[in-house]
């Protein structure tokens, strides 16, 4: 069995890694000639929408499915023609317009932000009254970790925002007084089966995930079932998702959702019974799902920008490396470590010393 993966990154590594155990094969299509996951799998180097390859991708692979939700939409049409894709085409068609988010969230019954489609400087400036501040103006499309974004603290930032993002459609958020960003992770297989992972507690710094920690019993763990399971359900979606939520006060108000394995998730590789990578693969493939049963106290720190010295995390008690062969670049995702434990003491220790050499890179 070979699985075609849309993207070479860091996610479809992983999601390699996982599958090798399982005797399946995988071809991906990248255009980056140093795609991380080139050495795990069969590399078609170029463009996202090359017909060539695209039709070279349908005949080798059993199925398709990608690790970023940006695919075009001709692509995944093409491919879907001729081959199967999960997750399905209508998700990713929400998932790429935050306006369409938005409204989805609305229409399953799950709060959001208050939020405004914004097509010029006109309509932000009419959107203000309303909305308040501060407030966060984003593209539509195409945005991720933070870029096509601006703050907004008053009336004076308006017409600069507006000109940051270009003039492409957007939409204006307002802020909500969350006490912490969580975020759930399901998986769906054909069938009709769901997993749910615990709840991840994700720490942000400049619009990229940090820290996510996972969070066993609690106290909203149903509710965040519920939010997503009816997106699930409606979308008829096949693979992993991951839901991005707003604790506010009790209540958990949608941010966004990605289509596909998920940062906040890295932690179930060494923390789950079945990390969230090799679910992806039973799930598109309609294998019996595997236990997300957490395997104690579990974490992940993410390395942004440069590397902490290998033997300095490899020293830690219970802590794990995972380097994805990229060249080390500000802002840049180039590795992750987990931390899992059964002593509440040591997870503890570890957890910190990871966040204080992440935190030393990253400012390097």
């Amino acid at each position: 069995m070979k699985i075609g993966i849309l993207g070479g990154g860091q996610l479809a590594r992983m999601i390699a890694l996982a599958g090798y155990p399982l005797g399946l094969k995988f071809i991906v299509l990248d255009p980056d000639p140093n795609a991380g996951a080139g050495g795990l799998s069969e590399h078609l180097h170029g463009a996202y929408d090359d017909p060539q390859l695209l039709a070279e991708l349908a005949e080798k692979a059993d199925i398709v499915t990608y690790e970023f939700e940006n695919v075009p939409a001709d692509v995944a049409a093409f491919l879907s023609s001729h081959t199967t894709v999960y997750p399905p085409a209508n998700a990713l068609a929400v998932a790429q317009d935050r306006l369409l988010e938005k409204n989805f969230f609305r229409e399953l019954g799950i709060g959001t932000a208050p939020y405004r489609a914004i097509d010029s400087l006109a309509d932000l400036e009419q959107a203000m009254p309303e909305i308040g501040y501060p407030a966060i103006l984003k593209s539509r499309r195409m945005g991720y970790d933070g870029k096509g974004q601006a703050l907004l603290h008053s009336a004076q930032d308006l017409a600069a925002a507006w000109e940051s993002v270009a003039g492409v459609p957007c939409i204006v958020e307002g802020f909500v007084g969350f006490s912490r960003e969580v975020s759930i992770i399901a998986a769906r297989s054909p069938s009709g089966h769901i997993v749910f992972y615990p709840l991840s507690e994700n720490r942000h710094k400049g619009g990229i995930l940090r820290i996510a920690e996972c969070r066993n019993n609690d106290a909203l763990q149903a509710q965040a079932e519920n939010h997503v399971r009816l997106l699930l359900e409606r979308l008829g979606y096949v693979g992993v998702v991951a839901l991005e939520l707003f604790d506010v006060d009790g209540e958990l108000l949608a941010n966004e959702f990605a289509p596909r394995v998920h940062n906040s998730g890295h932690w179930t590789i060494e923390g789950a019974e079945t990390s969230q990578f090799e679910n992806h693969l039973r799930a598109i493939l309609d294998l019996p799902l595997g236990s997300t049963k957490p395997r104690g106290l579990a974490a992940m720190v993410n390395f942004i920008g440069g590397l902490a010295p290998d033997p300095a995390v490899l020293a830690l008690a219970d802590s794990h490396l995972h380097l994805y062969d990229k060249e080390p670049r500000k802002g840049r995702k180039v590795a992750h470590a987990t931390v899992r434990s059964d002593d509440g003491i040591i997870y503890a220790e570890t957890l910190e010393k990871l966040r204080l050499l992440a935190e030393a890179v990253d400012d390097s």
